[in-house]
């Protein structure tokens, strides 16, 4: 089985010899056929030298360096497009995600036909106040707004056939949600396997609190995509013309109260209802316009993944080769 291994790192020197170590052990054990594909988003420490040697010693070995911190989805992103295997796998370069789950979740693809098996850390080695609990609260959102039945959404452990993952976009920082992107893409059969979690080993954790807040601004994002990112007319069209009835309703009670009920009373301009009226009408045709130009922007533009390579370790050739 023909496996491309990619992996987003920043600043994470200390653990690429140990982590390539234990990945060529597991794919050597099971007879797999590999990539170890490593993406370096930025790093400002000695990674990519780490990985240059390792690609100088090891024919399997490839490597992307970014000029710059663009984020996760972006190196994603950029390993999916270069990955050259029939099924992907995604890790994280810290050493908290254990090789040895590989080949349980390539079985689980090729011999059930998961278009998805996500890995669930059942058991956390990471703060309860910082990482446990909220990852709970946004787990728990992520199901109720998408319907996607998985405990841990952000595991960086996933298998995916090569096709689901060249059929998917992942920009900004939807990282997070690449369950939610590869249901919406059309891919349902969605797996699950609870996977070991290790203790980080070195350095220290990439993402402070301002996480959480980013992970439900992009939850927000995901299911107004998901929803009505095809048909943004639907959404905003109908909010536009529930807004725009209710004005214009307060504008007929107004002019009947004037012209046949009460002509001799307060000014209209004096009636709170008057600038309720105003106001209703006013956000109407502002909603109205805004699905107007969404839809626009639908048909004429596609969203961008952004990102600059400054060097690439072994490119994928015409024709594919691997070792085992």
């Amino acid at each position: 089985m023909r496996l491309s291994i990619v992996i987003p790192l920043l600043n994470e020197e200390e653990s690429l010899q140990e982590l390539h170590g234990w990945i060529v052990s597991v794919m050597q054990s099971n007879r797999f056929l590999y990539e170890i594909l490593f993406i370096d988003d930025g790093s400002t420490d000695r990674s990519w030298q780490v990985i240059r040697a390792l690609a100088e010693a090891d024919p399997n070995v490839r490597g992307i360096r970014f000029l710059k911190n663009f984020g996760k989805s972006q190196a994603l992103h950029a390993g999916f497009k270069a990955a050259v295997g029939d099924i992907v796998v995604t890790m994280d370069a810290d050493l908290q995600d254990n090789p040895e789950e590989i080949p349980e979740m390539v079985r689980q693809i090729t011999g059930e036909g998961y278009h998805l098996v996500s890995g669930w850390k059942k058991k956390r080695y990471d703060s309860l106040l910082m990482k446990n609990l909220p990852s709970k609260l946004f787990n728990w959102a992520a199901r109720k707004t998408s319907g996607v039945k998985l405990h841990d959404f952000n595991c960086g452990l996933k298998a995916f056939p090569a096709e689901v993952v060249k059929n998917i976009e992942v920009s900004g920082e939807m990282h997070r949600y690449i369950p939610v992107l590869v249901k919406n893409a059309g891919y349902g059969r969605i797996g699950e396997q609870v996977v070991r979690h290790q203790a980080r080993k070195y350095g220290k954790t990439k993402f402070g609190a301002e996480r959480f807040i980013n992970g439900f601004l992009d939850l927000i994002t995901i299911w107004f995509v998901s929803k009505f990112g095809k048909r943004p007319m639907h959404l905003f069209g109908a909010l536009g013309v529930l807004m725009f009835v209710i004005g214009f309703g307060f504008s007929i009670y107004l002019g009947i109260d004037k012209l046949f009920l009460n002509p001799k009373g307060r000014l209209l301009t004096d009636r709170p209802q008057f600038f309720i009226a105003l106001t209703a009408m006013l956000m109407g045709i502002q909603f109205f316009m805004a699905g107007f130009l969404g839809e626009i922007l639908v048909r004429s533009r596609r969203a961008e993944n952004r990102y600059a390579v400054a060097e690439e370790i072994n490119p994928a050739p015409a024709q594919n080769q691997y070792s085992s």
